[in-house]
């Protein structure tokens, strides 16, 4: 298989701000072209297009939680790059919802849609893109950003913990099933990092609170955490397909 280290395809969902602004913004300072999907925010998503090194990336819109919309979103972002040979899974929903304080319809309908993008939606993204990527012959890169919540639990959050969880199971499954046709799988699971949805919190009452859970007294940075995705979608990267890489600057240790 030829994995190359530059000059690839690569789709990045939900690539308006944040973290997906921050790992199409790697890809593309590699010498990559990206497909930088989003979902509502279209003038956020043209800042990130605008904001790129390079050239020859696009921009496509789509709703990812209806498995046609995602069809759609593939079958544009590959006929804008020729192909896809990476590609991250960032899109999710994170919705406060603590047991105690939700009416049951309000609990319902937040959990049915972590599932539908957090979940559903990866694993429709996984297959469209492994597809292509098994006909192109050439191998690929599948990288999922998971969560640290995943493991120590998110009591307000349940169901983005739960459905992060899942996100790395899938990602080992798939790691063993595609790894015949050299697509290799990994998912990153950070722990708090800044973005501009959280800078509330990191720079209001809770903030040193939320800093002190790492003993670097600090957030980690939406670029420490793209720097990793863009390592595990590198050819040396190859043998940590299965991996799923702690990114929480050591405020949860697991063995």
């Amino acid at each position: 298989m030829n994995v190359s280290a530059s000059g690839r395809r690569v789709f990045v969902s939900g690539a308006s701000r944040g973290l997906g602004r921050a790992v199409a913004r790697a890809f593309a300072a590699n010498g990559d072209r990206v497909a930088v999907h989003f979902g509502s925010r279209e003038e956020e998503a043209r800042t990130t297009l605008a904001s790129l090194a390079g050239g020859g990336h696009t921009l496509v819109g789509g709703d990812l939680s209806d498995p046609s919309g995602a069809a759609a979103v593939v079958d544009a972002a590959a006929e804008a790059l020729g192909g896809i040979d990476v590609l991250v899974n960032n899109a999710a929903v994170n919705i406060r919802h603590p047991l105690p304080e939700t009416p049951y319809e309000e609990w319902v309908a937040v959990w049915q849609q972590h599932v539908a993008v957090n979940l559903l939606a990866t694993a429709n993204l996984s297959h469209l893109a492994a597809r292509r990527m098994i006909d192109q012959g050439g191998g690929g890169r599948i990288v999922n950003i998971g969560s640290r919540g995943a493991f120590r639990g998110e009591p307000d959050h349940p169901a983005y913990g739960a459905t992060k969880a899942a996100v790395h199971a899938l990602g080992q499954s798939l790691a063993v099933s595609l790894a015949p046709y050299g697509i290799a799988v990994a998912s990153v699971a950070p722990g708090f990092f800044a973005t501009e949805r959280v800078a509330p919190r990191v720079e209001g009452p809770e903030g040193a609170a939320i800093r002190a859970q790492s003993p670097f007294g600090r957030v980690g940075s939406a670029e420490e955490i793209a720097a990793a995705v863009l390592w595990l979608a590198s050819p040396a990267a190859e043998w940590s397909s299965g991996t799923i890489l702690d990114l929480n600057g050591a405020s949860h240790l697991r063995s």
